[in-house]
């Protein structure tokens, strides 16, 4: 468990890289939707954003969230060492537990206007594919990267478990965001395990409705717990609209262009 948290950027980057190709594959031999923007020019904007963030939270910040849990550990703060459960059950819960902060924390970043702003950038893609998966704005992450630390810190989630939790926090991201076609009965049953690309498709959509709904990340069944799922946008999968009104041009795929919609008027 050591060499985990020891090569935690490794595994994370591996994760990625695998993810990523075995999703874009996919997506190559059954795409959901037709493109609005060719690959080649959005793909390295989109992919542009998570080097930045990446490269950032070294600078700022590296290996915060591990090392927010090691300390937590080493002072024994936190749920979950009072509570006594095996290691692997721990691990478990603190994976649960994080998830349901995620969840959390993505209904307030549609809730909060501040937030919604760092948050917009990731639903102004006018395409729904994997790269929509990696799009989020520096504000976004340097948040959301402060958030997890306090959960970390108030349920004493362990190393493994942070870093467990985020490799499958980078790949759900990029599955659910695949535009990929699943069978609907096939779907019907995932959606009961996972959050599945048609499932969150519909988050995605420009009418307010759907957008507020459908949060979850890994687990799915927060949005029906807390009643904010929707089974299928109205228009339908093929015929509905991503992304934002004001940020349709298609100039706004400009890597500089995301950069700056936080400050532009909304």
């Amino acid at each position: 468990m050591d060499a985990i948290v020891a090569n935690e950027s490794e595994l994370r980057i591996a994760a990625f890289v695998i993810a990523l190709a075995v999703i874009a594959v996919w997506e190559a031999l059954a795409p959901r939707r037709a493109r609005r923007v060719k690959r080649v020019v959005r793909w390295p904007q989109n992919l542009a954003l998570p080097a930045l963030n990446n490269l950032l939270l070294m600078i700022v910040a590296p290996g915060a969230e591990v090392g927010v849990a090691i300390a937590a550990q080493a002072h024994g703060w936190g749920l979950l060492p009072s509570v006594g459960l095996p290691m692997w059950a721990e691990a478990v819960a603190a994976i649960v537990l994080l998830d349901l902060a995620i969840y959390g924390q993505h209904v307030l970043f549609h809730a909060v206007p501040v937030l919604w702003r760092a948050h917009l950038v990731h639903h102004a893609d006018t395409d729904f594919d994997v790269m929509t998966g990696v799009r989020f704005h520096p504000l976004e992450i340097a948040v959301s990267t402060a958030f997890k630390c306090a959960v970390i810190v108030a349920i004493g989630a362990s190393a493994v478990a942070v870093v467990a939790f985020e490799i499958l926090l980078n790949a759900s991201s990029m599955f659910e965001h695949a535009n990929t076609r699943i069978p609907v009965s096939l779907d019907r049953w995932l959606r009961l395990i996972v959050v599945t690309p048609d499932m969150h498709r519909v988050h995605h959509s420009s009418a307010i409705e759907e957008t507020n709904s459908n949060y979850g990340f890994n687990i799915p069944w927060w949005d029906r717990l807390f009643g904010t799922y929707r089974a299928q946008p109205e228009a339908g999968h093929e015929r509905m609209q991503i992304g934002l009104e004001i940020f349709r041009d298609p100039v706004e795929v400009r890597f500089d262009r995301m950069l700056a919609q936080p400050f532009r008027s909304t």
